[in-house]
């Protein structure tokens, strides 16, 4: 059986009244309604009808002036980390979605669920219970583009047979076992858990892959139990458009292959005599291993399946875009194949990076991975997937691709593994730093008109203002950044990119800035340490130089300033590491609870 939860009922409103409206919206129950004050429960046959119900009674039915709410029923002891999202907007980017969750913690798995309605249905895991309480309170009816989501916990059926195995009473079993088909349980198309495919298509062609009120699209993705975002918006009037397909290996390759099957007979019927090579998009840092040492893994590639391959150079990338674009020249049948081995060698290369990072999982502590967007629990692989979008860029650009200075090789590995753990319970706090930068580069960080600052703060969900010039002649321009954790990152690491990209900082030079943040004046002395033990420990730590200047007036919120210089991930380290020294000053100078009302005693000298 599937309970259901019906909620917001009148007190005039009784089972007959309920079961009118069941009956008339057509869905199946199967055992009387047991109506209670302000609420009542009714079981369904299956979670099909179980899921109608809720499609089309919850927020859409009125029942003697309250709209009824509907969402499955769980009980307390089986409240766990997963909970269902319906009524998402169906033409939302999964990007966008991605960032919204990781708001309210660590995201273990997103999985689509494939359903009739037009709206999409995800099943969400998080890493903690509490996550998933603030997310089930912060969503639950929130607007998403004119649509109200609706929110509900999926039974923790393990919970609950511990808790009968446990706590029960004799001759009372547990419920039974896990129900078969619940939501998240069976064979589902994974959104996250499979690495999406990105491919380039020609512009003209974008309306007959949609079709007539987008049945061409909707076809493709229930055929191939997939989810398909066509970027129609990003890079106007440019004569490609990527297509991001998040589905099992299988169903990215059979999504594609319909897509080209479309194109090619789009071609034909409007007499487009060019030919339609399958193009597709891959992160630079996978790039190196697929074409391998002298070129040979990208060469028995094209032996082994007839076709030609090229790849885009290194020049085309900039710091919002680090996706190259490979090029598949051959029959359908052998793209086929080569995109296949591909994505296999792409899946290996992604695989070894994740276990690099997962050795590395203590070395920046504070940092929510998830919330950054850039190695999502989900495989971000061929392309964005999780956080804010980014600013627009080639190709729609790569959220996850922070690196600086760009390059092959894992340069995330050994710095951005470090923490998939929340800053701090509950939400992660703000921070401010003062990041200070050439005065000569302040149009570049600011773009035309501000374009590219308000792209930056958007990107990376911070504040980002350029103070004025104390001097007339000041040589450098200070940068305040506000944001969390993740934020400051992201921020911090577009930043120093951006100066290094427009050639402030010499082509063999290492880009150092000099970053400064408050810290209050009686935890200092805990930054500097017995006769500079801990900041000496900091620098030696983080290879940043790290300063707190004596003799300093406190402000007038009686801080004091840190002073951090260093390249991009030195900064960061030491601003983390010195976070976790307030984080720990805080924690001491909390009151402790006291036992019995007895004040604490005083220490003894």
């Amino acid at each position: 059986m599937n309970k259901l939860y019906i909620g917001n009922v009148s007190a005039e409103a009784s089972e007959e009244d309920l079961e009118t409206i069941f009956e008339r919206l057509k869905i199946p129950h199967s055992g009387p309604f047991l109506v209670k004050t302000g609420y009542a429960f009714v079981d369904c046959p299956d979670e099909k009808a179980a899921n109608l119900a809720i499609e089309r009674i919850s927020g859409n039915e009125e029942l003697f002036g309250k709209v009824l709410e509907v969402a499955i029923s769980v009980p307390k002891s089986q409240r766990s980390c997963k909970m269902q999202i319906r009524n998402i907007p169906p033409h939302m980017q999964w990007e966008v979605l991605d960032g919204m969750l990781a708001q309210y913690g660590t995201v273990e798995s997103c999985e689509q669920v494939n359903t009739d309605t037009e709206t999409a249905v995800v099943n969400v895991r998080y890493a903690a219970k509490d996550q998933a309480r603030l997310a089930m309170e912060k969503l639950n009816g929130s607007m998403m583009e004119n649509f109200a989501l609706k929110v509900s916990y999926i039974p923790d059926e393990t919970a609950a047979a511990e808790g009968a195995s446990g706590r029960g009473r004799r001759g009372f079993n547990a419920r039974g076992t896990p129900r078969s088909g619940s939501p998240g349980q069976g064979a589902r198309p994974k959104m996250q858990s499979d690495i999406p495919l990105r491919m380039l298509v020609p512009t003209q062609f974008v309306g007959a892959i949609i079709g007539k009120e987008g049945a061409t699209i909707r076809n493709i993705t229930k055929q191939t139990r997939s989810k398909i975002d066509i970027h129609r918006k990003e890079n106007a009037g440019a004569a490609e458009k990527p297509i991001t397909i998040h589905s099992t290996p299988e169903g990215c390759l059979n999504a594609c292959m319909t897509i080209m099957e479309i194109m090619q007979k789009e071609a034909v019927d409007t007499k487009f005599t060019e030919a339609i090579p399958l193009k597709i998009l891959a992160h630079n840092n996978f790039v190196g291993r697929l074409i391998g040492k002298e070129g040979r893994n990208l060469k028995k590639i094209e032996q082994d399946t007839g076709t030609k391959i090229t790849i885009s150079a290194l020049l085309d990338l900039t710091v919002y875009n680090l996706e190259r674009t490979i090029t598949i020249n051959g029959t359908l049948k052998e793209s086929n194949k080569a995109l296949e081995e591909l994505m296999t060698k792409i899946m290996e290369s992604y695989e070894s990076d994740m276990a690099a990072m997962n050795l590395q999982s203590n070395l920046i502590p504070g940092l929510n991975l998830n919330a950054l967007g850039l190695f999502p629990s989900g495989a971000p692989g061929m392309g964005p997937s999780m956080s804010g979008m980014p600013p627009h860029g080639a190709h729609g650009g790569s959220a996850y691709g922070c690196s600086p200075y760009g390059g092959e090789g894992t340069f995330w590995a050994p710095l951005l593994s470090a923490s998939s753990q929340p800053f701090s319970q509950g939400q992660p706090e703000s921070e401010t730093v003062h990041l200070f930068i050439p005065a000569l580069a302040v149009g570049a960080i600011i773009g035309k008109q501000g374009q590219h600052i308000k792209q930056l703060s958007h990107f990376a969900g911070a504040s980002i203002k350029i103070a004025p010039a104390e001097e007339k002649d000041s040589i450098q321009r200070v940068v305040i950044i506000i944001g969390t954790p993740e934020a400051q990152f992201k921020a911090q690491c577009r930043i120093f990119g951006k100066l290094k990209e427009e050639n402030f900082f010499g082509p063999k030079e290492e880009v150092k800035l000099e970053a400064h943040i408050k810290v209050p004046s009686f935890a200092a002395g805990r930054v500097i340490g017995k006769g500079g033990k801990t900041v000496n420990e900091l620098q030696n730590l983080t290879c940043a130089e790290v300063v707190v200047p004596r003799d300093q007036t406190p402000d007038e919120n009686d801080q004091v300033i840190v002073k951090i210089i260093g390249h991009f991930f030195a900064c960061q380290l030491a601003q983390r590491k010195i976070q976790e020294i307030l984080a720990q000053v805080r924690r001491q100078q909390q009151p402790k609870p006291t036992s019995g009302g007895q004040p604490p005693q005083p220490r003894r000298k």
